[in-house]
């Protein structure tokens, strides 16, 4: 990859008078680069589970009802993450009135903006060489190009993460400049204002102040004073465009004030200190995540280490902060029980930052260009081997099949082809050229070809045709356990139960017994967990199978014991709006 791009940069530069104009060849094809990667495919397909109907509806709401403050899903109220990632779905799709473009480009455009933040400050830590190098290998390192193509919080996280570091380190190392400094502070509010741990950037002073004691440098001679205050006064400004009008709007109203309380304690210090789902052991991030999720630069390591070695052995504080700051994220992430993949993503700009100045160097040597070979055709390998399989199990290809109304064994042929073909064109010699094809093959792909063809089963818009033809005469129907991507393709009003009741399913299928049988005009589609515990003598009749689930219509008559325990009183009527 870096060989491709150093042939297009001296293409590009030929008219270039001064190295103003190579920054800026450098950022465009950087931009052409990360466009090709990660928004290929957007507005071909809906949103996907398992976040990002939920994400896209409430934000479809917001543009419906402005209700800005406060989120809400299917008319309850949404306590899991604060509202800013929704706000930024919500504004594009004001601006474009598409929600399959709204859903996808903020996180697209994160994901451009931390490759432009890497490739910048490792520009100014270094040179242009370690810069573009860095911003490579960034975007083509698997979690964060994959979570840029997602309409997950997590890829607009790391830009907020990214920037504040970006601005924190520009002032520590670069420094002083108290601008940067106050931006890196008021990243770190949006990064909190998107998802409560955008606190992390400021995880970066506990290893800076800890150098002190030592002659690392580069250290500027910044001086103690009150500048060093407007910091945090940026961070609670920018949280409090948020926060304030919430707390303003809960003093008096015990359901805002329960809303309040879920979402600053609940499922920020609660969830952390004592998580309610995702258990994993302390090593999980080191052992399921980072080996595989952070290539290639994780098969870089052993030619990395050395180098990391000797810099911090001559005291460079640009090795230092970042390389610190990522053990820092990652073990923060791993002493709490509860973990996800994801979550360690924000680490890995300022990974691609420390691998920097040494990056140009280990492409010139054979061994780490064959290792660069060796995943690129090991992916191509997967790809064909997984067609073969296929081709040869009836059972797993039928099941593949009914799971995503697609025959996998043509595009799995296809995609293992174009990706062989490239290992074939670069050879072991351009390794890295060999990877950068592959990747931009199966992403285009995919976004392109598999995504669409799966959309229909992913999204569920065929499951909720169903429904809608087996409930055109019905009066009132009502969710129970729903899926929240059934609410984006609904087109008449319904009833539900509160969203995401799983801790308590017995009393949710136990308040839409009691709603259903106050009224014979009331119809139920439950799946079959549901339909074991309430509604077993009731009418019954299979819709379809979604989510792997088999999902029913149920009339009639419900348990006694579970009516007598619901309250009808729980049923929310949500009605969708008219959006595209």
């Amino acid at each position: 990859m870096t060989q491709l791009l150093a042939q297009l940069l001296r293409a590009g530069r030929a008219d270039a008078r001064d190295a103003h104009n190579d920054v800026l060849w450098d950022v465009l094809w950087l931009c052409v680069l990360s466009l090709l990667l990660i928004a290929t495919g957007i507005g071909l397909r809906d949103p996907w589970p398992a976040d990002e109907p939920r994400f896209a509806l409430i934000a479809r709401d917001m543009v419906a009802t402005h209700q800005w403050l406060i989120p809400e899903v299917g008319g309850d109220i949404y306590a899991d993450k604060p509202p800013f990632f929704f706000w930024l779905i919500a504004g594009v799709l004001m601006l474009t009135d598409s929600l399959r473009v709204a859903f996808l480009l903020p996180s697209a455009l994160a994901g451009l903006g931390c490759v432009i933040l890497v490739y910048d400050l490792a520009r100014r830590l270094w040179n242009r060489e370690a810069g573009l190098a860095a911003g490579l290998v960034l975007l083509g390192t698997i979690q964060f190009v994959w979570q840029a193509r997602q309409a997950q919080i997590d890829a607009t996280l790391c830009f907020f993460t990214t920037l504040g570091l970006y601005g924190l380190l520009r002032h520590l190392l670069l420094g002083p400049n108290w601008k940067w400094y106050v931006l890196g502070w008021a990243a770190a509010g949006f990064g909190i204002i998107t998802k409560g741990v955008g606190f992390l950037p400021l995880l970066v002073f506990i290893p800076y102040f800890a150098s002190r004691r030592g002659e690392w440098s580069p250290r500027p001679a910044i001086q103690w004073g009150w500048r060093w205050l407007l910091g945090p006064v940026a961070l609670a400004a920018v949280t409090s465009i948020w926060v304030a009008p919430m707390l303003l709007a809960a003093h008096g109203d015990p359901a805002l004030a329960q809303y309040r309380d879920e979402i600053l304690f609940k499922q920020t210090v609660n969830r952390y200190a004592d998580p309610w789902h995702h258990r994993e052991p302390f090593w999980y991030f080191l052992t399921n995540v980072i080996p595989l999720l952070w290539l290639p630069l994780t098969a870089l390591l052993p030619w990395l280490w050395t180098h990391w070695r000797d810099a911090l052995r001559q005291r460079d504080l640009r090795s230092l902060l970042p390389l610190a700051w990522v053990v820092l994220v990652v073990l923060f992430f791993s002493i709490s029980s509860g973990k996800r993949g994801v979550y360690v993503l924000p680490a890995l700009p300022a990974l691609a930052l420390a691998c920097a100045p040494w990056l140009g160097e280990l492409a010139k040597r054979r061994g780490v260009q064959r290792t660069m070979f060796g995943i690129a055709c090991g992916i191509a390998a997967v790809t064909l081997g997984a067609a073969l399989y296929l081709l040869a199990s009836a059972s797993a290809r039928h099941e593949v099949i009914d799971m995503y109304d697609i025959d996998p064994v043509a595009p799995l042929f296809a995609m293992g082809a174009v990706v062989g073909a490239a290992c074939i064109f670069a050879r072991p010699a351009r390794g890295f050229l060999a990877y950068g094809l592959v990747l931009v093959a199966t992403l285009v792909l995919v976004g392109v070809w598999i995504s669409p063809l799966i959309n229909e089963s992913r999204s569920a818009a065929g499951f909720i045709r169903k429904v809608a033809a087996a409930t055109r005469d019905v009066r009132e129907l009502g969710f129970v356990a729903y899926k929240e991507q059934y609410l984006l393709y609904i087109t008449r009003p319904t009833w539900n139960f509160g969203h995401a009741r799983w801790r308590e399913m017995d009393q949710e299928a136990a308040d839409a017994a009691a709603w259903m049988v106050a009224s014979p005009q009331r119809v139920l589609l439950v799946d079959d967990r549901v339909l074991a515990l309430c509604f077993a003598k009731a009418n019954a009749r299979l819709v379809d199978t979604a989510n792997r689930q088999q999902w029913f219509l149920v009339t009639g008559a419900a348990d006694a014991a579970c009516v007598q325990k619901g309250n009808p009183a729980a049923a929310l009527r949500y009605a969708p709006p008219n959006v595209k």
